[in-house]
């Protein structure tokens, strides 16, 4: 210790007189200088030159480090550069190698080019060359198991004749990836070639410089050592020469902040004995005046406390009491037989406090478990119960919540009348006497739940025993919840946007009872779940809006067929609505139209662009076109419907259609198929097999690009299902579509008998087991035959004569029907189409009548594409009259084009009573 430090235990020196102190109240002054002299060595402040050497420090090392960041970036750039150059020559070179195109065009692109592209490959050094068709089918791959599979990502560019460059990120690190096209001697596109090469395989410089940059800042790093050596020591030659004066003066500022400090400050020797006590110190232990150089345990403290002190050992916090004052003591060794320095440190006032803040750190936490466990979803009973979790049992014994009846089904409140339904309780025991959930709550006025709602605000009832308000709403079960324990409540109602949604109540039985500080965290509970429930019931009048416009659009019941027996199915999504649908659509000849399509997306947009989508399919139908002309239209139709969203500047263009349309014959059980990016059907046989016909496939409608689309033909047995449905049957998060496919080959193959009805059910149930993320429509159809029977055809010459025999003789089939009644309209009918025919078309001509159900048709087919006008004749005009009569005497009547000509059909109704006197008719305008 320092000279001063030297004076101060007197009693070792043998001087027994003890050192003069005043009373507490005396203050420090009067004792400045004694005490002064007895303080512990000046402790230095953090040296200078250590501050510059660290400044220096930190310097160079950002120096170091903005170096080696700016080279990295550098050569990380010229990697991928260099990457995609050597990518690109490669693809280019390929591309452009003499027999590239011929062996793209031929016959079998895979063997001739898979061991020219490996060979490429290795000897280039890059990851991969693949050839891939124009449509992106792969022809050449590294990996022979993705040899055929197609590539979803867009080569619009290169096909256009630009290289195509992407970098991404791979398993083996970032790469770059060329594409180019390969034309042949037309200048057609035949193929494309895409070369990948990772950026680690170009060789980095970093490793070069990174040694020349670490000598450079360890030479720097030396050299403010040095610096700050020098500067060390001359700071310290120039601290010698500190005079008393400068360090009195120090241990006087010294002596000022022990004794103004608010902790009690004791210092003991070896021995046990006081040296220095501060003000602080004399105020807690109640200490007598003159108490230096006597033994600790002399001094009237507590046994415990004494014994600490004059142990010699080491102490933190240890509490003890000293009379009403608890105090938390630290004692620390100033070294072997040197004595220790004890503080004191009053924390009655810390604990009432602490206590205090653990409530507020409880609320917090309360509060912060609330804002991350209420709302999860978007559903109004769950947001309820979640507000009952989270109340219990950090804040309550019991929580209940109420309603109003138009909140939980989404519509607007109605005011503070508005009658409330229990919807969620939670509870510490679960045979509480509180209403159970599903109650209706007619509260009385007085009920303290009553006037938290008109009030709009938060009730508390700190003894329910003496509440009349809340006993008075029913007596018998308000004492039946007082006897099992329950004694106050909380009652705040749910607001938000300053509409009452509904009540919670907070119970408390086991805990104590609540108090006003309390109000503030049930409200701010309240307050926060208030708006998820709000949130949730605004989704939900969103989500009943938007199914309700969809199942408007959807067909709400199909048509009784003679072709097919049809089952449906449509399933929202778990997140809302999509634009999946189906229709079934009857057409002229017994024929029937089934149609499936989905519309990329959730929502308002999807089902309105849905219901668009399917009002199209029906005109077009309308118009008899085949399914490959339907499609074109439709693909033309979306893409004017994005065209009108970008003009009007609307962001919700048409992200993507999908349709699949088929026509069914059930006269040859032909069906006609095409599909525009859309899921093929699967086909169960009657013999129970399940088959996944091979439909060619189109671009999804809007992105088609006038490319054509394909059909196929299938030829159906009667009894024969057809399943046609949407990608979300099959395709799940986590689950491939070939798993999915397999499964619903499972699930049809065990359907074997069922009714459609019965096989969508049946599909559904081993399909989505749990609900879909992707709305899914179903459609089931059995097919029939026509019998024989049914169909009577006949070759017409084309020669007028034959009229009257042809007429004859379908005369005797409709008796043979036992339809007589219709033989004087069919033969209207028939002559007129058939004379029209001879008249005016050309051979082959036929005339077919098939009996379908309550409906005759007549369809008369020749070889030419001229179409038939229906006009009113004038009065003066000898002819014209002919389609008019076909068209008031019919149902309806059309003409439909094939291949080799066109069919003119008219279908008349079976029903009784629907062939009348024909003679007010045949009369009118002639």
């Amino acid at each position: 210790m320092g000279k001063l430090g030297r004076n101060v235990p007197a009693s070792r020196r043998g001087d027994r007189v003890p050192p003069k102190a005043g009373p507490p109240e005396a203050g420090p002054e009067a004792r400045r200088h004694s005490r002064g002299r007895r303080l512990l060595p000046f402790r230095k402040p953090r040296s200078v030159a250590g501050q510059v050497f660290l400044l220096q420090l930190v310097v160079v090392l950002l120096l170091i480090a903005t170096a080696v960041v700016v080279l990295v970036i550098q050569d990380r750039n010229r990697a991928i550069q260099e990457a995609g150059d050597r990518s690109l020559v490669a693809a280019e070179s390929f591309a452009n190698a003499p027999g590239t195109a011929d062996a793209m065009k031929s016959d079998d692109p895979t063997a001739e080019l898979q061991p020219h592209a490996e060979v490429v490959r290795k000897k280039t050094g890059v990851d991969y060359v693949v050839c891939l068709s124009p449509y992106g089918f792969r022809w050449t791959h590294p990996d022979p198991d993705q040899i055929g599979k197609h590539v979803s990502t867009a080569y619009g560019q290169a096909l256009g004749g630009e290289p195509h460059q992407t970098t991404f990120d791979s398993s083996l690190g970032k790469a770059v990836d060329s594409t180019v096209a390969v034309f042949d001697e037309k200048g057609n596109a035949v193929g494309l070639v895409t070369v990948g090469v990772t950026v680690d395989k170009v060789t980095s410089v970093v490793q070069r410089q990174l040694p020349v940059i670490f000598v450079s800042g360890g030479v720097a790093l030396l050299l403010a050592a040095g610096g700050s050596a020098l500067v060390s020591g001359r700071l310290r030659r120039q601290t010698r020469g500190l005079g008393p004066v400068e360090m009195t003066r120090m241990y006087e500022h010294h002596d000022a902040v022990l004794h103004a400090v608010r902790e009690g400050v004791i210092i003991l020797d070896g021995d046990g004995r006081l040296l220095l006590v501060n003000d602080e110190a004399r105020r807690l232990l109640a200490l007598p005046p003159e108490v230096e150089g006597k033994p600790v345990t002399g001094l009237g403290l507590s046994p415990a406390l004494a014994a600490l002190l004059g142990s010699g050992r080491a102490a933190t916090d240890k509490v003890f009491l000293a009379g009403d004052t608890l105090l938390a003591v630290n004692v620390r060794l100033v070294g072997a037989k040197a004595g220790s320095v004890a503080t004191l440190r009053d924390t009655t006032e810390l604990r009432a406090l602490a206590g205090r803040a653990d409530v507020a750190g409880g609320r917090l936490q309360l509060l912060y478990e609330a804002s991350t466990r209420i709302g999860t979803t978007l559903d109004i009973k769950r947001t309820a119960e979640e507000l009952a979790e989270v109340a219990v049992p950090r804040f309550a014994d019991f929580a209940t919540v109420e309603l109003g009846e138009p909140v939980m089904r989404g519509g607007d409140p109605t005011g503070t009348n508005m009658e409330m339904r229990r919807i969620a309780a939670e509870g510490i025991r679960d045979d509480a006497p509180l209403y159970p959930i599903g109650t209706r709550m007619p509260y009385v006025p007085d009920n303290p739940v009553a006037i938290g709602m008109t009030a709009g605000r938060p009730v508390l009832v700190t003894q329910l025993a003496s509440a009349d308000g809340w006993r008075a709403q029913d007596p018998e079960r308000a004492q039946q919840v007082i006897e099992y324990g329950i004694h106050s409540m909380i009652s705040v109602p749910l607001r938000a946007r300053g509409q009452l949604l509904g009540v919670v109540d907070f119970w408390r039985s086991e805990q104590d009872p609540f108090e006003p500080d309390d109000l503030s965290p049930a409200e701010e509970l309240a307050a926060r779940a208030a708006v998820c429930i709000d949130n949730a019931r605004r989704y939900t009048r969103e989500h009943t809006t938007a199914v309700t416009l969809q199942r408007s659009l959807l067909p709400g019941m199909l048509p009784e067929l003679s072709a097919l027996e049809v089952g449906h199915r449509y399933l929202p999504a778990q997140a809302g609505v999509g634009g999946d649908w189906y229709d079934v659509i009857p057409l002229p000849g017994a024929r029937v139209a089934l149609v499936v399509g989905d519309v990329v997306g959730h929502g308002l947009h999807a089902a309105a662009t849905m219901g668009r989508l399917r009002t199209a399919v029906h005109n077009f139908a309308a118009l008899d076109l085949p399914p490959d002309e339907l499609l074109a239209h439709l693909d033309d139709l979306i893409a004017r419907i994005d065209q009108d969203a970008a003009a009007e500047g609307s962001t919700e263009a048409v992200t993507g259609a999908t349709c699949l349309y088929a026509v069914y014959d059930p006269v040859t059980g032909r069906c006609v198929l095409a599909r525009a990016g859309h899921p093929g059907p699967a086909l169960v046989s009657p013999d129970g097999s399940v088959t996944f016909p091979d439909i060619p496939v189109a671009p999804p409608l809007g992105v088609g690009g006038g490319l054509p689309v394909e059909t196929a033909v299938l030829r159906l047995a009667a009894g024969s299902q057809l399943v046609l449905y949407t990608d979300g049957l099959v395709e799940a998060r986590g689950r491939d579509i070939d798993v999915g496919l397999g499964m619903l080959r499972e699930a049809l193959a065990e359907t074997d008998g069922d009714t459609p009805d019965e096989t969508c059910r049946a599909v559904l149930d081993a399909m989505l087991r749990t609900r879909s993320s992707d709305d899914v429509a179903l459609l089931v159809a059995r097919t029939r035959l026509l019998d024989p029977e049914q169909v009577a055809e006949w070759e017409v010459p084309d020669d007028p004569a034959a009229v009257p025999r042809i007429r004859a003789e379908a005369t005797r089939r409709l008796e043979s029907w036992g339809l007589g009644e219709a033989v004087f309209t069919t033969e209207l009918i028939l002559s007129e189409l058939v004379t029209n025919a001879i008249r005016y078309g050309g051979s082959p001509i036929s005339l077919r009548l098939l009996r379908d159900r309550d409906s005759l048709i007549c369809e008369v087919a020749d070889g030419t594409s001229t179409s038939p006008h229906l006009r009113r004749a004038a009065f003066t005009d000898e002819g014209g009259r002919g389609l008019f009569l076909v068209a008031q005497m019919s149902r309806r009547w059309g003409t439909r084009y094939t291949d080799r000509g066109k069919i003119i059909w008219a279908e008349q109704s079976l029903d009784a009573g629907a062939v009348g006197d024909l003679s007010g008719l045949l009369m009118a305008d002639l």
